[in-house]
């Protein structure tokens, strides 16, 4: 199958003129351009969060971890172990 031709293009532009009437064309094309440009700003608003996403996974990645040395916990024996 290759690309819609001319033909094509004015067969499905008779269809719809047939199933929506002339007056119902304007409005179902100011809908679809609205829907467009909605999916549009969508899309370009995940691609950003996205972006952001791995700038900061990439911040944290090349940050230098330094080892925090814990100290040795003190145990002192129990009063009533020595008092007997």
């Amino acid at each position: 199958m290759g690309p819609i031709g001319f033909q094509e293009m004015m067969l499905i532009f008779l269809i719809v003129l047939l199933l929506f009437g002339a007056k119902k064309i304007p409005e179902l094309a100011r809908g679809i351009g609205k829907g467009m440009g909605e999916f549009k700003k969508a899309k370009e608003d995940f691609e950003r969060e996205i972006k952001v996403g791995e700038d900061e996974g990439r911040k944290d990645w090349d940050r230098p971890s330094s080892p925090k040395a814990e100290e040795p916990a003190k145990t002192e024996p129990s009063p009533s172990a020595t008092e007997d």
